[in-house]
């Protein structure tokens, strides 16, 4: 196997892909590389859905790398996945080991394949001083204006929406030259399910880390550690909606009605992405859900195989 070639497994969220991507390393010596933006964070476990667990397999531990790499709270955007993701390829590629990219944020997982870098932005102060006075629906709409929104957490917070105002400008102005992350071999697998069956999945699951794994109680921690529960609720999904129930802003029910409704449609989001890079030129090797795990992992390694042989 070309040890270079960057193997690439992704789908929507409830889907698997982490259990393959976890076999699959065990079986040609890989490791992972997250490609889940809310992963990073450390105490954030449960809700995003980390299952460190699942990380072992035959009792051999797999490697992996972009998990719990910053605190709950802290800033972390797409410019610092793309300088930890080349550190993590890097260093996988030095020791021998085959890289596989697991993970359902399609701009994190674009980043990468589109060899597309996001430079440290500079403070802006003209620009700044510019929209100091305009209202958040005013900024929004200028943002709009200049790039194609990915998801809502733009518009949640004055500050990230001004500083996401002044990437855009930047990245406008300075187009020719940041295209200089490096072009990567990647093969990419997407993990399929029906539409009814990923619903099925995905309430399954949220009652389960509700009523057994802690995930209310993770929440709490996290407030009480000090963390902001603003900040919390930036996050989104569970983070948002369990921290409005301990807020006393939410019941039980309408807190786990509302997160069922917000994960289904944040799952909808992924598929739309998954959809647009296909029809952007990425080709997507898709497997069925509904297969057996082995199976699964025979496949991509008969997909790899058979591109060595045409090699």
């Amino acid at each position: 196997m070309d040890d270079k070639k960057l193997i690439v497994i992704l789908g929507c969220t409830a889907t698997g892909k982490t259990n393959v991507a976890v076999n699959l390393a065990h079986q040609i010596g890989g490791e992972l590389i997250s490609a889940d933006s809310r992963q990073v964070y450390r105490g954030m476990d449960i809700g995003t859905g980390k299952d460190i667990s699942e990380f072992t397999v035959d009792c051999n531990p797999i490697p992996y790398h972009l998990i719990d790499i910053v605190d709950a709270g802290e800033e972390y955007n797409v410019y610092h996945y793309q300088k930890d993701f080349l550190n993590a390829y890097q260093s996988i590629q030095e020791r021998g080991s085959k890289a596989i990219l697991c993970g359902g944020t399609g701009m994190y997982l674009e980043a990468v394949l589109k060899g597309y870098r996001l430079l440290e932005i500079p403070e802006n102060v003209t620009l700044r001083k510019r929209l100091e006075n305009k209202s958040n629906e005013e900024l929004l709409a200028e943002l709009k204006t200049l790039k194609r929104l990915h998801n809502t957490t733009d518009s949640i917070e004055r500050d990230r929406l001004i500083k996401s105002v002044e990437i855009a400008v930047f990245e406008k102005d300075n187009e020719n030259f940041i295209n200089d992350f490096p072009q990567l071999n990647a093969t990419i697998f997407g993990i399929d399910f029906e539409r009814e069956i990923v619903r099925e999945r995905i309430t399954k699951r949220l009652k389960h880390r509700l009523k057994h794994e802690g995930m209310i109680e993770e929440v709490e921690g996290l407030i009480a550690s000090g963390i902001d529960p603003d900040r919390l609720k930036f996050y989104g999904l569970e983070y948002k909606l369990i921290t409005q129930f301990l807020l006393g802003e939410l019941d039980r029910s309408a807190m786990f009605e509302q997160l069922n409704i917000a994960i289904h449609q944040f799952s909808k989001r992924q598929a739309t992405w998954f959809r647009k890079m296909e029809r952007n030129g990425f080709d997507i090797n898709w497997i069925d859900g509904n297969l057996p795990l082995q199976e699964k992992v025979n496949y991509i390694n008969r997909v790899l195989k058979l591109e060595r042989s045409n090699v």
